[in-house]
């Protein structure tokens, strides 16, 4: 008989085998666990991403430069829905902060201020209420838990807490706040006006929010755009006067500056040179559509229609979102102007091909599409056959003898004023989108912005008394049932 014939052989080679296997397993963990180290990869499985963070914030946190510290005094005795919440939030800021190249880091610290009440001295935080503190170097932001939710009667709607938080981060590790003016001294609208209609005071909240600084502008007195203006809006202007239009203008073109247009239709702007040099073109009339699909019940216009790959409205053409639009003039790039001009235009948001720009608004008639006199979209434009409502442009090209491009101002122009008044920023996430999104690009802060609220989930099983039985009868019966049947047929089997 062989040695591999043997009784000793066949145990050798099973306790081989048996070592190989536990190498193998371990060996098959330890990898496992350093891919998940390393490696780590999560994915969120909710309808409402509701374990997800919003691009515009972890582009914040990729470009994160100074350490930031969180300390949050809400203790799970107190609220155990908001401290979940917040609790369940925060998780997701430290894990795509550790991701984060620039070297910036999160510091979170559950801290009861009741226990240690030194440490709570040291924070500077004196009252008992829940908050959550934000500190970055000298500077600090508090947030309270009732900045967290929007409460509708006594009920939490909508969970807040990305936003609220985001903007603290950005507040506390900026040193400077980039400051953005809105005209005034034309009848536009204001930022102090809390009027639903032709009021910006729910701009002006979002734009703190976001760590910009706001102010209005009076050229006329001022005699010049000031130094320290990283943006410059003007919303629905009537007759702007030739000295202001030009300190716009030296303002855009020779420092480089930002500047967003709204203009009204059926006002005179006033800034014709200005776009002009900027190749836009913004024609005197309003924009019908006989579509239905394309026309909301109270008759505002739905846009469907944007520019491929273009920071301002990608976030929109991701998620497919509209726009819900009033009363609009038609924009466009002047044809050939942006070439030989250092211009790049782009028609971000356009109408679809049913509608067109009534000249004869003002008759007061029922408008009618009159060829030759109104005016359409032209096939050999892009978008074809539609009629533009947004139009950026900017100016890039090489100055002295430099052998890369410089980039110069950049420009916006919408066809409409009301985009962004307080009922149309409320009412429509695409409006809110749309010209956050133009902002960030006009200011050189290009993310994709998408702070939306998460919406409170809640689920509620109502049965009957009779469901309620058959359901208990389930659970006490055919269950154990199901399980005795299958043991009876295993007994059997092994039996026969």
């Amino acid at each position: 008989m062989s040695f591999f014939e043997s009784f000793r052989a066949t145990r050798w080679l099973r306790t081989l085998n048996l070592v190989l296997q536990a190498i193998l397993f371990t060996t098959f963990c330890g990898g496992l666990n350093y891919l998940a180290l390393h490696y780590p990869s999560r994915f969120d499985l909710t309808s409402s991403r509701r374990y997800s963070l919003s691009p515009e914030t972890l582009s914040y946190l990729r470009n994160l430069q100074r350490p930031v510290q969180i300390v949050v005094t809400v203790t799970e005795e107190q609220d155990t829905q908001v401290f979940a919440d917040i609790r369940s939030l925060l998780k997701e800021y430290a894990n795509a902060a550790a991701a984060n190249e620039a070297g910036g880091r999160l510091a979170i610290e559950y801290l009861d201020i009741y226990q240690n009440r030194r440490k709570a001295e040291q924070y500077g935080i004196e009252q008992s209420n829940p908050l959550i503190l934000f500190l970055s170097g000298d500077q600090r932001r508090v947030v309270t838990a009732g900045d967290l939710y929007r409460v509708v009667g006594s009920e939490k709607k909508d969970f807040r807490g990305e936003q609220a938080f985001t903007a603290a981060i950005l507040d506390v590790s900026s040193p400077e706040r980039k400051k953005i003016y809105f005209l005034t001294g034309h009848g536009e609208y204001r930022i102090d006006k809390v009027d639903p209609r032709n009021g910006l005071s729910a701009l002006a909240d979002e734009l703190r929010l976001r760590n910009f600084a706001v102010d209005t502008l009076d050229v006329s007195f001022r005699r010049k755009v000031p130094e320290d203006a990283a943006l410059v809006i003007v919303t629905a202007p009537q007759s702007v006067e030739p000295f202001v239009q030009e300190q716009l203008r030296q303002y855009l073109s020779n420092r480089a500056g930002r500047v967003i247009l709204m203009l009204a239709p059926g006002l005179p702007h006033g800034l014709d040179d200005l776009l002009y040099d900027w190749g836009v073109m913004v024609d005197d009339d309003v924009i019908y559509d006989t579509s239905p699909e394309d026309v909301t019940e109270e008759g505002d216009l739905k846009i469907r229609c944007f520019a491929e790959n273009h920071p301002i409205v990608q976030s929109l053409v991701d998620r497919q979102i509209a726009l819900r639009v009033g009363p609009s003039r038609s924009v466009r790039p002047e044809p050939g102007r942006a070439q030989g001009s250092g211009l790049t235009l782009t028609t971000l948001a356009a109408t679809s091909a049913t509608a067109w720009g009534e000249r004869s608004y003002r008759l007061r008639q029922t408008p009618v599409y009159n060829e030759g006199v109104d005016i359409k979209g032209i096939a050999q434009m892009e978008p074809k056959n539609r009629l533009g409502l947004a139009v950026a442009s900017e100016r890039v090209q090489a100055r002295g003898n430099l052998p890369f491009s410089v980039r110069g101002g950049r420009l916006v122009v919408f066809g409409t004023a009301d985009l962004v008044t307080n009922n149309r920023l409320q009412g429509a996430q695409g409006n809110y989108n749309l010209f956050f999104n133009a902002i960030n690009w006009t200011v050189d802060r290009d993310t994709q912005l998408n702070l939306p609220p998460r919406p409170i989930e809640k689920f509620q099983l109502a049965l009957s008394q009779q469901e309620l039985l058959r359901l208990r009868y389930c659970l006490l019966l055919l269950v154990p049932g199901i399980a005795a049947l299958l043991g009876i047929m295993v007994y059997w089997t092994r039996r026969s």
